[in-house]
């Protein structure tokens, strides 16, 4: 399955490092992308992450918009102007620059997040946080509409 499942807290090392978590990894050389595409989300406080799928899925976005219209030069730059692209070593650790660090709060460790085609990287305990508000929201959804679950 090539989709960025589950959720991981990695430490970064005394350098600055930090491992991506070893299936996620795994989609990333599935999917060809040589790096890791990172940029900050656009709803949430933590950095979208992935490769030639997710540059794909935003090109696809920008190209339905009116070329050189505000809309599209707006999305671009947000989602772009924004972006790097890392390099990962040997031993998939990355350099997560002080300016992402600083956005995110990370200190000590990061939690890595699947999001299917793509994956986050947030503040361990804001995303704790966010995890519960997110299933009380799913929750609310499913009842919404009437998906019958197996635990009713």
């Amino acid at each position: 399955m090539d989709l960025f499942l589950s959720h991981f807290v990695n430490r970064f090392d005394a350098k600055g490092r930090i491992s991506a978590p070893a299936p996620f990894r795994a989609v990333l050389a599935k999917d060809g992308f040589d790096g890791l595409f990172i940029q900050p989300a656009l709803d949430a406080p933590a950095l979208d992450c992935g490769g030639k799928a997710l540059v794909k899925e935003i090109e696809a976005l920008l190209d339905s918009l009116p070329p050189y219209s505000r809309e599209r030069e707006d999305l671009a730059t947000a989602l772009f102007g924004a972006s790097e692209v890392l390099r990962l070593d040997s031993e998939g650790r990355f350099l997560l620059g002080e300016r992402f660090r600083a956005a995110l709060d990370l200190t000590d460790e990061a939690a890595f997040v699947g999001c299917g085609h793509k994956f986050q990287i947030w503040e361990p305990r804001r995303f704790a946080a966010h995890l519960e508000e997110a299933k009380t929201r799913a929750r609310g959804l499913k009842a919404r509409i009437g998906v019958k679950g197996q635990r009713e």
